[in-house]
């Protein structure tokens, strides 16, 4: 792993507003919105929803990290700078281990952010188990969804990934659980929504914030992880084959 690259790909990414609104502003702020609407202080039950929602926005944020990194991605093929690259002594290994990496880094701040607003403005607590296993849970869990959007950058050009991600966090994330609670989805829904990686890592970490369980935590780990193997074939296969036409 060269450090130096890693590096100016996290800079590069934390320069951009849209970036930053997306993968920062726009979670906190609907954390906030979400947290005032649905439940108020007086209830008794407030710290426990509110918990939920900061789980969620906390998934959202570092999903929407994952794909505009792969966005960036899209950007070099289209400008030549990605055949540059081959040329030098970054290893093709380098450069993806590079860009997953980087993708992991760019959903921190949302990961950090979230929690510290909902101790000190909502009241939520969690022992110490409980936010490891909700920030280690959440950080660890988006590694597929970070091979998904290089997966799309891979494929996608610099005018289509806008809408494109916009398609697959929207959708992803209303399927997934993270608009809306999964509990009242119709049992259609419900089906459709375990074919989404985001419900399997809102599975990993909700019972840190919750006594209902979607899924076993062997089963989320083990599903996540057949996610992670899919995902990285894919990805190592469509790098190979612009490679070779280099």
């Amino acid at each position: 792993m060269n450090l130096s690259y890693l590096t100016v790909e996290v800079r590069r990414l934390f320069r951009s507003p849209r970036f930053l609104v997306f993968v920062v502003a726009f979670p906190v702020l609907m954390f906030l919105l979400q947290a005032n609407v649905f439940t108020k202080a007086s209830d008794p039950d407030h710290a426990a929803i509110v918990a939920g929602v900061m789980v969620n926005m906390m998934a959202f944020g570092a999903f929407a990290a994952a794909t505009m990194n792969g966005a960036k991605l899209a950007v070099e093929r289209a400008t030549g700078w990605q055949r540059q690259l081959r040329l030098t002594p970054l290893s093709g290994a380098g450069y993806l281990g590079g860009k997953a990496l980087s993708g992991l880094l760019v959903g921190l701040p949302a990961l950090v952010l979230l929690p510290l607003l909902a101790v000190f403005a909502e009241g939520v607590h969690l022992d110490a188990a409980g936010w490891v296993r909700v920030i280690a849970g959440i950080w660890l869990g988006t590694i597929p969804l970070v091979l998904l959007g290089l997966l799309l950058g891979q494929f996608g050009t610099p005018e289509s990934m806008q809408p494109v991600n916009m398609i697959v966090m929207l959708g992803m994330g209303f399927l997934g659980g993270l608009w809306i609670p999964i509990e009242t989805m119709p049992g259609w829904m419900h089906q459709l929504a375990q074919a989404m990686p985001t419900y399997w890592v809102l599975g990993l970490v909700r019972p840190a914030v919750s006594n209902e369980m979607l899924v076993g935590f062997p089963a989320a780990v083990a599903v996540l992880g057949a996610w992670t193997v899919v995902l990285g074939a894919l990805v190592i296969r469509r790098y190979r084959k612009d490679s070779a036409r280099v």
